[in-house]
């Protein structure tokens, strides 16, 4: 049986010594080997893992990952680093990591109180902006880690950084999203209640205003009695004029939208507008030469343009310029804080005031806030002006800074093709002379008292009714009723549930609806004749008018 020699290959560490007599001579050599071959295994294995270390730290793109010397300059620089913030690595390194850092982060030593904290506490984590190579900026969230060797000593750093701008502005913008809803929430609830306390006090000022009305017409004049009866009709409309402004900012507020020459318009108020102002104030008109047409409520626009003069008299009690300015704007697409698209008139009042700061300018609109002192402002303005705009499909925009003034736009869209209704023509009922007999419905016993007392001055006979239901009733009971005059806001059975029972049974008679509210329910019939509220005599009769031809 032969043998068989296998040969293997291992690495060694070899030591000869020479082995030498007293004398010094040579006598031999000492020959000491030692097999290496686990230990350089382990080595190279060491070596090829931190070699894949180092080319996975390399090629990672997302993060900025390099390494800082006890100061904290750069020793070394990955693809992420690169492409984060723009310098190659032959540019940055042995270069200070500050410079990553903007101009007010470095005067106040953020990036040394980093190191200091890093070293400290072993690790440094931070959120803020950094800046690139181009001088942009970037929102990193950042990780600074210290790096000791085995008896403590401080080798360096170890940064990581990322770039979270998207994340932040994506934050930024459901934030911004939920402020919106919430402000949205604040200001319907707000538009409800102010909807509601409008309609209250409509009613309460139909009975004073109707009441006065009457009594001023009966009562011969007497220089003790009609000048107070006059200063308490003027009282009651101004309480009216608040109520329209309520209507108005809740949105429910009844407009009569027709095209208006926005030039015409403010040449027919300068008189006015410069009566209003100081004699230290002068008005300058900034206009083209032509304009079309906008949309809106002519005496509501006029309205807010005189609330906006005033505004811009009371932010300069040392007297200044003021600017009225028009110009065509057209808006390619709808705007986050502006317009919807399409063409618009921009109307704007430009003051040389106090302005407004930051905190005032985010609060101008909301119903109630004032700056004015005690008696002298409603804080319903703006609102009112604000809730106009929308109604009319347009927007409000104010631009202000604190000495610099204060400019308010409002942006009117551009009038399309109307069709001009024409006007039935009024004629009188010869078999009874003009006068008829109304039925009258509200649930409000006052306001109901009030327009039958209207009613009766006018000659007309009126019956009453304190529901829909009971109105029904009456006309069940009787077919000699010419016209229904009837409130919308009531329970159980609206005017406009009424009105549309009305149709079904006895198609032809008239209904008027009383209400100041713009909107109606889905489903009520636009066609009804309409009487805002609170209402004069003279209303009355010119409603009872316009529903003459519709007599069956």
């Amino acid at each position: 049986m032969g043998s068989v020699k296998a040969w293997f290959a291992y690495w060694m560490h070899l030591v000869d010594d020479a082995v030498r007599s007293a004398e010094g001579g040579l006598l031999g050599f000492e020959k000491i080997t030692r097999d290496f071959s686990g230990r350089k295994k382990v080595e190279s294995e060491l070596k090829r893992s931190e070699e894949q270390f180092r080319i996975l730290v390399q090629g990672v793109a997302d993060y900025a990952i390099y390494m800082l010397d006890p100061q904290g300059y750069v020793s070394s620089w990955n693809l992420g680093a690169q492409r984060i913030k723009g310098y190659t690595q032959q540019e940055i390194l042995g270069q200070h990591f500050s410079r990553f850092y903007t101009e007010e982060d470095r005067a106040t030593k953020l990036p040394w109180n980093a190191l200091d904290i890093a070293a400290k506490e072993g690790r440094f984590e931070h959120e803020g902006w950094r800046v690139r190579k181009d001088g942009s900026r970037f929102w990193a969230s950042v990780v600074l880690d210290a790096l000791r060797d085995d008896d403590g000593s401080l080798l360096g750093f170890a940064k990581v950084t990322r770039d979270i701008t998207e994340k932040k502005e994506a934050q930024r913008k459901l934030e911004q999203v939920r402020e919106e809803l919430f402000q949205a929430q604040k200001m319907e609830a707000v538009g409800q209640l102010t909807g509601g306390m409008a309609h209250d006090f409509n009613n309460l000022l139909m009975a004073v205003l109707g009441s006065l009305e009457i009594v001023r017409k009966r009562i011969a004049d007497n220089p003790d009695i009609t000048p107070l009866i006059d200063n308490a009709i003027q009282g009651a409309q101004r309480g009216a004029a608040l109520t329209q402004r309520m209507l108005a900012f809740s949105r429910r507020q009844e407009l009569k939208i027709e095209p208006l020459d926005v030039l015409e318009l403010v040449r027919n108020m300068t008189g006015l507008l410069q009566r209003t102002i100081d004699p230290s104030m002068m008005i300058e008109t900034h206009f083209p030469l032509s304009l079309p047409r906008v949309t809106s409520d002519q005496n509501q626009l006029e309205n807010a343009l005189l609330n906006l003069v005033v505004n811009a008299r009371d932010a300069m009690p040392k007297g200044g310029l003021l600017v009225i300015a028009a110009e065509l704007r057209k808006i390619a697409g709808d705007e986050t804080d502006g317009p919807k698209a399409g063409s618009y008139v921009c109307l704007s009042v430009m003051d040389e005031g106090e302005g407004m700061d930051d905190a005032t300018l985010a609060n101008a609109t909301t119903p109630f806030f004032t700056t004015k002192g005690v008696g002298k402002g409603t804080g319903l303005g703006l609102p009112m002006v604000e809730g106009l705009m929308a109604q009319s499909g347009g927007k409000l925009i104010l631009k202000s800074r604190r000495g610099e003034g204060t400019t308010a736009e409002l942006w009117l869209p551009v009038a399309g093709e109307w069709e001009i209704k024409k006007e039935e023509p009024m004629e009188a009922s010869p078999a009874n002379g003009g006068l008829f007999n109304i039925l009258a419905v509200d649930d409000d016993a006052l306001v109901l008292m009030n327009t039958a007392i209207m009613l009766e001055d006018l000659g007309h006979t009126v019956l009453q009714a304190h529901s829909g239901e009971e109105a029904l009733k009456l006309l069940e009971d009787r077919n000699d009723i010419h016209i229904v005059i009837t409130d919308h806001a009531m329970p159980r059975m609206t005017g406009s549930q009424l009105a549309s029972a009305i149709a079904e049974r006895l198609p032809g008679l008239p209904v008027v609806l009383a209400t100041g509210y713009a909107e109606l329910p889905a489903g009520s019939n636009n066609d009804l004749l309409r009487l805002p509220k609170p209402f004069n005599q003279s209303q009355l009769a010119a409603v009872i008018a316009k529903a003459l031809p519709r007599l069956r």
